[in-house]
């Protein structure tokens, strides 16, 4: 019997000022990329890969997205998700929507990972006597990316939890926007199950680096002491990014990565959508 799927946790918060002026009256979540919104390419991907509970945080216009989306997304009846459900072997017709409101409860974004810390207790709802079970799993991903050839595998998700790591990132080759990249990757020193480790590079460290893609595993230990202070449910509003707490992590060799390679954009400026929508 196939264990209960884990949460996911959609980042859908940001202002999108470099989308400004399409993001003045629509949140960038809700843009259209080749006819869909952009939220809607990885609810469709979750539903596929037998995922079924997603957390949104919202801020800047976040009613439009609750308004859009509800309580829960259905797959339509299309020909092309039909086909594509013969090759999985497991799926669900409807994700279960949560959300956690920010610009509503807070005035304004918390930033990734103080959305992530507010958004813990409906991803991994406390048991008795505890406050967020540090060993509760869950998918994050931005809610602007477009990445519609990643598959949301259980395998992946057995595999990260049978491991030590705090984090598992997909990394992608660098765009010509972010050249630079973010991370290294590793084999693991005396690995014998071809984990790879994501490294954090100092500046000049000449190893090859390649870009994050918003797209990862996470334990809820990572925003728990010693890596994290916020509190839990992150009732103080706290504005926290994540970057220091997987360097930190990295540090340690807590966190593993894999390099994807298949379609993946930042949509984060106008001139990116237009080439996205571009007749192929």
């Amino acid at each position: 019997m196939r264990a209960p799927s884990i949460p996911a946790m959609l980042l859908a918060a940001g202002r999108g000022e470099r989308m400004r002026p399409l993001t003045d009256a629509t949140p960038k979540p809700l843009l259209l990329v080749q006819g869909k919104p952009l939220l809607q390419w990885p609810l469709e991907a979750l539903a596929r890969g037998g995922f079924a509970r997603a957390v949104v945080n919202t801020a800047w216009l976040g009613e439009q997205i609750a308004e859009k989306f509800s309580g829960a997304f259905c797959l339509q009846p299309s020909s092309d998700i039909h086909i594509s459900l013969l090759n999985q072997e497991h799926f669900v017709s409807t994700v279960q929507i949560h959300y956690s409101h920010e610009g509503q409860d807070f005035g304004g974004a918390l930033e990734t990972a103080g959305g992530i810390a507010r958004a813990l207790p409906l991803l991994c709802p406390p048991s008795t006597g505890a406050a967020t079970p540090a060993d509760g799993v869950f998918w994050v991903l931005a809610g602007d990316v477009f990445a519609p050839d990643f598959v949301f595998r259980q395998a992946d998700v057995d595999r990260f939890m049978s491991s030590d790591s705090l984090a598992h990132l997909w990394l992608v080759p660098n765009p010509d926007h972010h050249p630079r990249g973010d991370f290294g990757l590793e084999p693991a020193p005396a690995s014998t199950s071809g984990t790879t480790l994501a490294l954090n590079l100092t500046d000049d460290d000449p190893r090859p680096r390649y870009t994050y893609s918003t797209i990862g595993l996470y334990r809820a230990a990572l925003f728990a002491p010693p890596w994290c202070d916020i509190a839990p449910g992150n009732p103080h509003a706290v504005k926290a990014p994540l970057g220091p707490l997987l360097r930190a992590a990295m540090d340690q060799q807590r966190v593993s990565a894999a390099l994807y390679t298949g379609r993946w954009a930042d949509v984060g400026t106008p001139q990116r959508l237009e080439q996205l929508n571009a007749p192929q």
